[in-house]
């Protein structure tokens, strides 16, 4: 996993506009692995529980990991070592020979795999609604949808009269009727097979330049359908966004208790999956290798015609992160904005095999009866993206993982095998984890809390990283370590809030 697989030489790096926008493409595919399950469904369900309180601590999960995200994507790029042979290096406690971190990495990446266990129940979900298979998915479909419009016409009804907004709307509203519903069928369960299947062979077979393709397409198509959304949702008094709740959401305030509800868990949980998760934080240096960041800069040379190359190509892995933040954080705060505006007045959470029909919700004020037919499409798409890129970014990452801890030998042969295999175990071990843990809610927030726990950890390596293995004529300004550091305390306080959060009640 050292070598770059596109070794196409040493290079100079562009300077003009044009020239490094051709280079990007790392952080889009890691844009498009958190554009999912990060935020469809946990960054709505936050909103959902919290209201407009908590888009302070959702912006702020966003923009303070990419300081970590391109300290990690240096070190990998400069060295041509993985993320996870430089997790190997740091000091302390190595049972087995194997950093004690990159062991927890191991523990994450198993909760990883049911969080995509989450996201293909959610495209079977999608799916099953949008082309039913039996009467049962029929008939299930139609309950649940009747159950959520009921529920929106209660806080239309509150609103026209004049006596409900917000938080009068949440308690005159009343939580979302407790009736049990009818099993969906066997139409999820079909249409995740489908597509997992699917997506083993269309991995098996692809490269790096198709999957960057298709998800820089699948995202941006998504994001600019959501954004209308919001826009016109302005249009409505009922459910238009206020400056009264920005402002509250920008307030640093925490939202009043509820009933049956923790918003703070949830959105604790929420802030490891949103914007750049501990598990991309991880990926990211691997597709800026296989993009050929490290080949285009060569070996290390101790000239300043070396030193040219990587200050050049550090800057193109600087742009190449900060857009994929620009687009991730845009997307996270019109999700939030929605699920708020529209899933927490309305008293309706996105949880168990109705989870998709209930996020549809979202888009009813605007689109009415074309809302659900419309969500479905960039539902399934967006989550499949999700899959899709986190998918090939594992079969990678775990390649190189079972090195690291001496299941394997390493030969460039040996290591494209294990990556094809491995791109087919993936989404369908992925399967196997719904059809049996059928709770796509559950599985992805399970996921975040580890990746919450991850992110400490990173933040200690990508310091470490800076200061142990920084080139002296690459050495980044003192304002940049400040930044790093404020970002590696802000994950620190993260993980630590969430544990405490997760302990207290043991106590």
């Amino acid at each position: 996993m050292n070598a770059n697989p596109q070794n196409n030489g040493t290079r100079p790096a562009p300077t003009t506009a044009k020239g490094v926008a051709k280079e990007l493409g790392p952080g889009l595919i890691v844009a498009g692995a958190v554009v999912g399950s990060g935020e469809l469904i946990a960054t709505t369900a936050t909103g959902s529980e919290a209201g407009f309180w908590l888009m302070w601590l959702i912006i702020i999960g966003c923009l303070i990991k990419v300081f970590v995200q391109v300290e990690l994507g240096r070190y990998v790029i400069l060295t041509g070592k993985t993320t996870l042979q430089g997790i190997t290096g740091l000091p302390g406690w190595k049972p087995r020979g194997t950093h004690w971190i990159a062991w927890f990495w191991l523990l994450m990446i198993i909760a990883a795999t049911g969080q995509m266990g989450g996201i293909i129940g959610g495209v079977g979900q999608a799916l099953s609604i949008a082309v039913p298979i039996t009467e049962e998915g029929k008939a299930f479909n139609d309950i649940t949808g009747q159950r959520i419009k009921a529920q929106l016409a209660k806080v239309d009804l509150l609103a026209n009269d004049g006596t409900a907004v917000f938080e009068q709307a949440l308690s005159a509203v009343g939580p979302e009727p407790a009736k049990s519903l009818p099993s969906p069928g066997i139409d999820p369960y079909a249409w995740a097979l489908l597509i997992s299947v699917i997506t083993a062979i269309i991995l098996y077979f692809g490269r790096y330049g198709m999957i960057e393709t298709v998800v820089t397409v699948l995202v941006a198509g998504f994001t600019l359908l959501t954004l209308l959304n919001l826009v016109l949702l302005q249009m409505n008094p009922t459910w238009a966004v206020t400056w009264a709740d920005l402002r509250q959401g920008l307030s640093f305030g925490l939202p009043p208790k509820r009933e049956g509800l923790d918003p703070i868990v949830t959105a604790l949980a929420t802030f490891g999956i949103i914007g750049v998760a501990a598990g991309e934080l991880v990926f990211y240096p691997y597709w800026c290798l296989e993009k050929g960041y490290a080949s285009f800069i060569g070996p290390r040379e101790d000239t300043d015609a070396w030193n040219q190359r990587a200050r050049g190509w550090l800057r193109v892995l600087r742009w190449d992160a900060w857009c994929s933040m620009v687009v991730y954080t845009t997307s996270t705060v019109i999700f939030y904005l929605l699920g708020a505006a529209v899933l927490g007045r309305s008293n309706l959470h996105p949880q168990g095999m109705d989870m998709i029909r209930t996020l549809a919700a979202m888009y009813e004020p605007v689109f009415n009866e074309t809302a659900v037919g419309l969500f479905l499409v960039a539902a399934a798409v967006i989550l499949y993206s999700t899959f899709f890129v986190t998918n090939a970014s594992k079969a990678r990452v775990f390649a190189d993982a079972m090195v690291i801890f001496g299941w394997r030998k390493s030969s460039p042969e040996a290591n494209r095998k294990w990556i094809k295999g491995l791109c087919i175990f993936f989404p369908l071990i992925s399967f196997v984890i719904f059809c049996f843990i059928p709770k796509p809610k559950e599985l992805i927030l399970l996921a975040g809390t580890m990746q919450s726990f991850m992110l400490p950890m990173l933040g200690f390596a990508a310091i470490y990283f800076r200061y142990k293995h920084t080139i002296p004529a690459l050495k980044p300004t003192r304002t940049w370590d400040i930044f790093l550091w404020i970002s590696a305390l802000g994950l620190l306080i993260a993980g630590a809030w969430l544990a405490i959060s997760k302990l207290a009640p043991l106590f």
